[in-house]
């Protein structure tokens, strides 16, 4: 049975709760809050907390704003961020990214209807820009075995019902993400599908202030995660051992799950993107790691450090490879700003020694909010290829990117800086030192 919240409501998603009488649950996640540790900790910092309602209605009528910049009636979003971005409703992020069993229905004009996991209605109680929670219709193999296709079009059948009444004759649905089957079945209802990420991902450009603030505080939280990092590195530490520090710190602050593994030690940190291991780190040794942390709110701490195991004394190689790697992020973090185009930065950037340009990192800057975002700023080897252009405007964050590792050689520096775009230039959003404090 499907459960109407009060809400905006369109056509036959009516309230059955008297917004002025519906009692606050209390019980989520979200309600519940980050927590005394997190809160004291901002509070100490004078970080301001996000309005949640301002927050969520900002981010659906972006949304729906974009849509109707491109003519379409309405999108349906699988990816778990998307779904988060349109209803800040969460459940099960990390598995359903792998499961097609959540996705959300959000027409320019008309409902936005979550459909939810196994008796999970009662997860959206607490979020009213939802107007209807509805049971999900998985058709992959791991729910459905040979019965894949006829739940396919059963759920189609569901999603042209929900078309026809936002779009009228406009038989076309923005998607993110989509099965063989659940695909086909679209196709043979009528449904011209439409790609949603450039609505998605322009909609998530730019932040609003309570984004910026949500932002400050997933900083936060992973900075506390660094510093504790920083005091349980001694000799004898696994980089495994090192890592859960990261971990356990978020949790503890309301925080969501970290993307990658990305933290290595001595001989490891050249090449780059070597995940955490079981090696043990020994005194002298480089730790270089990138956080790629979802923290509380769901807001991305995307945040890269590396440090000397031991009493913080860099000998003269390593502190050359920091020398570039501190050189590139000051040069290219003074080119972002209001009005500079993505090229302009290309063109302008820090110029890598030629023995380190094999081992450049994948981007010179990306987007940064929900998870790494559009937009990506490429190294002129890769711009040719894939590189586009846009502006920087006010509100959108960034995360400057660099890694420094000469060819064949044994060590490798990681630094990356998170910042807002400002109306007079850059706020930086990542406050730890870049330079080892040691111990």
């Amino acid at each position: 049975m499907a459960l109407e919240l009060d809400a905006p409501h369109f056509g036959r998603h009516r309230p059955r709760i008297d917004p002025s009488k519906r009692p606050a649950t209390g019980t989520s996640w979200a309600e519940l809050g980050p927590g005394d540790l997190a809160l004291g900790e901002w509070a100490a910092l004078g970080l301001e907390r996000p309005d949640l309602d301002a927050m969520r209605r900002y981010r659906l009528d972006r949304l729906r704003e974009g849509l109707r910049a491109r003519g379409l009636p309405a999108m349906l979003l699988f990816d778990p961020l998307n779904i988060r971005y349109a209803t800040d409703q969460t459940n099960m992020q990390a598995w359903c990214a792998h499961n097609a069993v959540r996705y959300a229905f959000v027409a320019a004009e008309g409902p936005v209807v979550l459909f939810d996991f196994h008796n999970c209605e009662h997860l959206s109680g607490h979020l009213p820009l939802i107007d209807e929670v509805r049971p999900g219709i998985a058709s992959a193999w791991f729910f459905a075995g040979e019965r894949g296709p006829e739940r396919a079009k059963a759920w189609a059948l569901e999603i042209d019902s929900l078309l026809r009444e936002a779009g009228g004759r406009d038989r076309r649905l923005a998607v993110d993400r989509l099965e063989p089957e659940t695909a086909a079945a679209l196709e043979d209802a009528g449904i011209e599908v439409q790609d949603a990420w450039e609505t998605t991902e322009l909609a998530r450009r730019l932040k609003s202030p309570d984004e910026v603030r949500a932002m400050r505080c997933a900083v936060a939280a992973c900075e506390a995660g660094i510093a504790a990092m920083r005091d349980a590195l001694v000799p004898g530490i696994s980089e495994q051992g090192l890592w859960a520090e990261l971990h356990k710190a978020n949790i503890a602050r309301g925080g969501e799950w970290i993307e990658t593994r990305l933290l290595s030690s001595g001989p490891r940190t050249n090449p780059w993107f070597q995940e955490c291991s079981s090696r043990v780190v020994e005194r002298g040794d480089l730790v270089a790691f990138d956080t790629d942390l979802i923290g509380p709110y769901g807001y991305c701490a995307d945040i890269s450090r590396t440090w000397v195991c031991g009493d913080g004394t860099f000998s003269a190689e390593q502190r050359g490879l920091l020398d570039i790697a501190e050189a590139q992020i000051a040069h290219n973090i003074a080119l972002v700003g209001p009005g500079v185009s993505l090229r302009e930065i290309g063109e302008k950037a820090f110029v890598l020694p030629e023995g380190c340009r094999k081992n450049r990192y994948s981007v010179m800057m990306h987007g940064v909010g929900l998870c790494d975002e559009y937009p990506s700023v490429y190294y002129p080897e890769d711009a040719a290829v894939s590189g586009y252009d846009d502006v920087l405007e006010p509100g959108m964050t960034l995360c400057v990117e660099s890694y420094v590792g000469f060819e064949g050689g044994s060590q490798g520096v990681k630094l990356e800086e998170q910042v807002l775009v400002t109306e007079r230039g850059i706020e930086r959003l990542s406050t730890y030192p870049l330079r080892d404090p040691g111990r």
